[in-house]
C-alpha cells in the first residue's frame, strides 16, 4: 500500500485500538503441532535489527484455499495460512472470506518450520493516520495526511467517534474542519480513500 496511507510500522500494532476489547487473538493450533519441532527454536539469538519471523505485511497476490500469498512491500514473499481459530480485521472484526486479490495486509501468527507463517491475527488495507480535517460533509470527510489528500467514507453502523479519550460513539457532530485528528481505517486499494472505522479528536 502506499507509504502516505501506511505508517503503521512493522512493531507499532495498535491492537487494541483496532480489534476492541471484545475481540480475542487465538493461537493458530488448528494447524497441528506449533511445539518446538514445527517453530523456530527459542533458544537462537535474534538480530533486534532483523526482520520479525512472526510478522508479514504486503499485498495479497494469490489466494490457495485458506493460505495467503502476499508480497512484501521490501519484495519479500510469504506464505500466510489462516485457520478458523485466525482473527480477521477489516473495517471491522470479519471473516476469511473478505480478504481479496490486491488488499494490504499486516499478520502477526507463528512460523513454522516450513516457512509458511500460521496467523494467529490479519489485518486488511488497514491504516492509521494522523490527519487535518479540511472539509466535512453528511458521508464523508476530507482530510489532510501529511499534504496529501485522503477521502474518508463515513460507514453507517460502523463510524464511530472518540472524544477526549471518552467511549466511542457514533455521532460525528463534534467534528469540526481545521481540527487535528487520528483517523484508524480501510484503505481502499489503490485508491486515496479510506473506510472510516474510528476519529480520534478533542471535544471543544
Amino acid at each position: 500500500m502506499p507509504a502516505e496511507l501506511d505508517p503503521l510500522g512493522r512493531r507499532r500494532f495498535l491492537t487494541a485500538a483496532v480489534l476492541g476489547t471484545t475481540a480475542t487473538v487465538a493461537g493458530a493450533t488448528v494447524l497441528g503441532s506449533i511445539g518446538p519441532e514445527a517453530v523456530a527454536d527459542p533458544a537462537t539469538p535474534i538480530d533486534p535489527d532483523a526482520p520479525d519471523p512472526n510478522f508479514a505485511e504486503g499485498r495479497i497476490t494469490g489466494i490457495d484455499g485458506t493460505l495467503l500469498l502476499v508480497t512484501g512491500s521490501d519484495g519479500v514473499f510469504h506464505r500466510i495460512q489462516v485457520t478458523n481459530a485466525t482473527s480477521v480485521w477489516k473495517l471491522r472484526p470479519t471473516v476469511f472470506g473478505d480478504a481479496k486479490l490486491g488488499d494490504g495486509l499486516y499478520a502477526r501468527g507463528v512460523r513454522l518450520a516450513d516457512g509458511v507463517l500460521a496467523a494467529d491475527a490479519v489485518w486488511l488495507n488497514i491504516v492509521n493516520m494522523t490527519v487535518h480535517i479540511t472539509a466535512m460533509a453528511r458521508d464523508r470527510m476530507y482530510l489532510d495526511h501529511h499534504g496529501h489528500r485522503v477521502v474518508g467514507h463515513v460507514v453507517s453502523g460502523t463510524t464511530a467517534a472518540v472524544y477526549n479519550s471518552t467511549p466511542a460513539v457514533a455521532d460525528l457532530s463534534l467534528l469540526r474542519v481545521g481540527q487535528h485528528a487520528r483517523v484508524i481505517g480501510a484503505w481502499r486499494p489503490d485508491t486515496n480513500e479510506v473506510d472510516v472505522a474510528t476519529v480520534y479528536a478533542s471535544a471543544a
